[in-house]
């Protein structure tokens, strides 16, 4: 049998670029129709928030998806998922463009993160059937700076398109993305779980599997810190329109390049936790973007509660709490899937499902909140953080017991 420590340590950089390419299916999903929530809403005779219900919407379908592909993905291998969720994502792509009203349009986005979410759990089940920890960490890292480039063109590419056509052709060019996609594994995609590494789950056992992996605290932990990190990033997303185009009437163009630089943050941040990967612990890259999202948040609570509405400062703040992703993603993540070995695919779903639902809580929050957008953005954002710090210090604490065992 060929060496396990060789195969768990190389990767090539095109390997990493089509699990990206799979991965950035979400963001550019998510992101390119933003700079549209306004012309949207006129068009459905609802309001900017309204619309951007169909952001939980879509976190609600990758959420419960998520779970679904997981452990199916353990029981089947990797590639046969990819070519459901791929046509599914497509058709609902279709159904999103033929649209008629907002309930419509949210329930074709629910099945479209139905679909659309195959690609992030397969990547991340992948990376762990080949690498260790280190060489997973690192890769991840290298995985959101190519998916970076997603969320830093998706709106400046919606708002392009939203010079020359309608909203509609946004979801149009999403689903001839879907479509690229499903090309690029068939042909390129080589399943990385072989047979005799493959868990036969039923029903009934995948949730007991799921509630395995719950009780592992080595998983639980560092799945925490990335859900509640991730839930700050969820929170800009969905508030993000009505900050910046609301409140300080920017243009669905000058939106798009904020939208863009924020998204840059994170691929910055991620190429220097790749590099600090040989040179510092994993628990000190993890404070580090806790830190930094700890004072954007910091940042953006107290422009609020003073009412000084400095765009300049507002984006710094914003910046700051999205870039901070860049340390915090990639770590916790690599942490969470260390030890988790055949059942990669369920933790992995497990992860990406509780992340999501942490965006979905988000958006309903939000929904509900009294003030104006930079407040109800910011507090909530106070409370992630605050999670995420806590969830950090149960992690490096657990971490600290294991090592003594």
């Amino acid at each position: 049998m060929q060496n396990k420590t060789q195969d768990l340590k190389h990767y090539s950089a095109a390997w990493i670029a089509l699990l990206a390419l799979l991965t950035a299916l979400g963001p550019l999903s998510i992101d390119m129709y933003l700079p549209a929530l306004p012309q949207m809403a006129g068009d459905f005779g609802v309001s900017t928030q309204m619309m951007s219900n169909t952001l939980p919407a879509y976190f609600l379908g990758l959420a419960v998806g998520q779970l679904i592909y997981g452990p199916v993905s353990d029981r089947i291998g990797r590639k046969k998922p990819l070519y459901f969720g791929l046509s599914l994502y497509i058709a609902a792509s279709v159904i999103c463009y033929l649209a008629q009203d907002e309930w419509s349009l949210i329930a074709a986005r629910i099945l479209q993160a139905l679909g659309g979410c195959v690609g992030v759990v397969i990547a991340r089940a992948a990376i762990r059937d080949r690498l260790d920890m280190r060489a997973s960490a690192q890769a991840f890292s290298s995985m959101m700076i190519v998916m970076g480039i997603a969320p830093i063109i998706a709106p400046t590419l919606g708002a392009w398109v939203l010079k020359f056509f309608s909203w509609h052709a946004i979801f149009g060019f999403l689903a001839l993305s879907g479509l690229v996609c499903l090309i690029c594994v068939h042909w390129f995609f080589k399943e990385t779980l072989p047979e005799e590494r493959r868990l036969q789950l039923s029903f009934r056992q995948a949730l007991r599997l799921y509630a395995k992996v719950l009780k592992d605290k080595s998983f639980l932990a560092p799945m925490l810190i990335g859900c509640f990190s991730g839930g700050i990033l969820f929170c800009y997303i969905s508030s993000s329109a009505s900050v910046l185009i609301e409140l300080f009437g920017m243009s669905q163009q000058n939106f798009a390049y904020a939208f863009g630089f924020n998204a840059f943050g994170i691929m910055l941040l991620s190429t220097v936790n790749s590099r600090l990967v040989n040179k510092t612990s994993v628990f000190t890259r993890l404070f580090m973007g806790l830190t930094v999202q700890l004072l954007g948040v910091m940042l953006l609570l107290s422009l609020a509660v003073l009412q000084m509405h400095y765009l300049y400062a507002v984006l710094a703040g914003m910046f700051m709490t999205v870039a901070g992703i860049g340390f915090t993603g990639p770590n916790a993540m690599a942490l969470a899937m260390s030890r988790q070995g055949a059942q990669a695919g369920t933790a992995s779903a497990l992860m990406g499902s509780m992340q999501f639902a942490c965006g979905l809580l988000g958006g309903l929050i939000l929904n509900v909140l009294l003030w104006n957008a930079l407040f109800n953005m910011a507090l909530l954002m106070l409370l992630f953080v605050a999670a995420a710090m806590a969830a950090f210090y149960w992690t490096k604490a657990a971490a600290g017991r294991r090592a003594n065992v």
